[in-house]
């Protein structure tokens, strides 16, 4: 069963606000078919069962919204983990298979997200189980992963439930010169509140206030903001409009091409994934802590002359939740792909800088917020604990 793409990049940063998105290195999936294609037969090697699901996690979002960070923070921790679970039984008799692992849990974990999708999972569940075994699968029983991807996945959707995303309130906006103002509409709360996987508090990785109101480094700040604005070319158009929604998305497809360029094993692909979306899940956490402390005034609220490129989030400016989920991918990534780090580097800058480009953020934001998301990954890496 397939399904279409049907909802705008732009309709969904709207709704779904400002955790920022990066550029591709190939272009989303169509349908829920395409972004499950059959396995690669390059040196005799499966495509990463946690990739080709990845992918259609991602194809899911793009078309029906939600939100990409808890999604994919849950959905690879299950594939991590079922991965494991059937790496731990591989001497026994049943010699389970990772890619069933990792397709099992993942089927649990989707439909979980996306239960008016069930049949079109299941589906593409089905069209793996039939496919020929290649490479290290040959002598797996696909079967008993599945299963036992399953029964790891059931109990990560049951972890997921008591994580308190979206449930704390941020409180009043404080009202006076230098603090934001809310549209009206709903406060958008990111990961205020949420249960992390690395943090020890919210608090933990909380940014430095930014400039002063009304600083000459707050009016420099501005006044780059509003000349961008309103010399804006058709290149910081494209770039805005190719991160929004969320930097996420981007970043795990960029995983995704790393992973198969450097033929990491199931194991390895599943690892980087759950680590880098993890990291990225704690990043957001401390950047709306950080948020709604300083409760920090919008470049168009301090000067309404400056024309937008893009929706307007419901929640303060600083820092930029974009940058800070780019940081947390970036930290995480420059890890497991060191060769790849001069790349990473120019993906994570041209991600902030999208934010300014668009006249919602000043550069502090950013460069605040990526600081926030790299302090995210050291911190996931060295504690590590996802297993």
């Amino acid at each position: 069963m397939r399904f279409r793409l049907t909802v705008l990049v732009a309709a969904l940063g709207v709704v779904t606000g400002c955790q920022d998105a990066p550029t591709a290195i190939s272009a989303p999936p169509t349908s829920l078919g395409a972004a499950l294609p059959a396995a690669s037969l390059a040196n005799d090697a499966p495509q990463p069962s946690s990739v080709r699901w990845n992918r259609a996690a991602i194809a899911l979002f793009r078309a029906r919204g939600g939100n990409a960070g808890r999604m994919t923070a849950y959905l690879s921790l299950a594939q991590y983990r079922a991965v494991l679970a059937a790496d731990d039984r591989r001497h026994g008799q049943d010699r389970p298979s990772p890619a069933g692992a990792a397709a099992g849990a993942s089927v649990v974990v989707l439909k979980q997200f996306y239960p008016g999708d069930a049949a079109a999972i299941d589906a593409a569940l089905a069209t793996q189980r039939a496919e020929l075994p290649l490479g290290t699968e040959r002598n797996k029983d696909f079967e008993a992963g599945e299963a036992i991807g399953r029964e790891v996945a059931a109990g990560v959707v049951a972890f997921a439930a008591s994580d308190n995303f979206g449930l704390t309130s941020p409180g009043v906006p404080p009202v006076g010169p230098g603090y934001w103002t809310s549209s009206g509409a709903a406060i958008a709360r990111g990961g205020l509140g949420a249960r992390p996987f690395f943090l020890t508090s919210a608090t933990e990785l909380r940014s430095a206030p930014p400039p002063p109101f009304g600083s000459p480094a707050y009016l420099t700040a501005l006044a780059e903001v509003r000349a961008i604005a309103l010399g804006r070319t058709p290149e910081q158009v494209a770039i805005v409009l190719k991160w929004v929604p969320f930097s996420g998305p981007v970043f795990n497809g960029i995983v995704a091409d790393l992973i198969e360029k450097y033929h990491r094993s199931e194991l390895e692909a599943a690892r980087v994934l759950a680590y880098a979306n993890a990291a990225a899940f704690d990043a957001i956490i401390a950047c709306f802590d950080t948020k709604f402390a300083y409760w920090f005034i919008r470049p168009t609220q301090a000067d309404p002359t400056i024309p937008l490129a893009t929706g307007l989030p419901n929640h303060p400016s600083y820092p930029s939740a974009h940058s800070c989920e780019t940081g947390a991918f970036h930290g995480v990534l420059a890890d497991a792909f060191p060769a790849e780090r001069a790349m990473l580097d120019a993906v994570a800058q041209e991600a902030s800088m999208s934010r300014v480009y668009g006249g919602i953020h000043y550069r502090f934001d950013g460069d605040a917020g990526l600081a926030l998301g790299r302090a995210a990954a050291a911190l996931a890496l060295r504690r590590q604990g996802l297993e």
